[in-house]
């Protein structure tokens, strides 16, 4: 597999160069860019500095997505649940977390936040039709209809 070149600028309150953890990894870590801790109360929202500026190349997107780890010690993830940076996108790049545990969760100067996925997007043509054609196992059977259903569908209601 060819490597992809991602090239970065390094902000003044930047900790750490977004990195990969382990030889398998598949996302590279993403850092928080603070002076000092800062707590997240339960239920609240902060958008996160990373101090980097990403250069992603055309054809590209960067997926930020949440670290499990912080996901199952304390609730925390990302508002969004996959963030998406363009590749025409030249600001600071900051992850949205949300607190969904029960408690404040205090975040430490350079601890590891999210992780950062460089994937392949293809440009799409979109072309109208008048009709679409049909499926023999699904059609237009929508949330649940390809195992348990979930939706009742006269009341379109969980």
């Amino acid at each position: 597999m060819d490597k992809v070149t991602l090239r970065v600028k390094r902000l003044p309150h930047c900790r750490e160069l977004p990195r990969y953890a382990t030889p398998g990894s598949a996302g590279l870590d993403l850092t928080a860019a603070l002076d000092g801790n800062y707590t997240l109360e339960p239920g609240r929202r902060f958008a996160m500095p990373t101090g980097i500026i990403c250069e992603i190349p055309p054809g590209y997107e960067g997926q930020v997505r949440p670290r499990s780890g912080l996901a199952a010690k304390a609730g925390i993830s990302l508002t969004n649940c996959v963030g998406t940076i363009d590749s025409d996108y030249r600001g600071e790049v900051k992850v949205l977390l949300i607190n969904h545990g029960d408690v404040p969760y205090t975040f430490e100067p350079g601890e590891r936040i999210a992780q950062l996925l460089i994937t392949p997007v293809p440009q799409v043509e979109v072309i109208e039709i008048d009709d679409v054609s049909e499926t023999v196992e699904r059609g237009s059977g929508g949330f649940g209809s390809t195992g348990r259903g979930i939706l009742n569908s006269a009341t379109n209601s969980l």
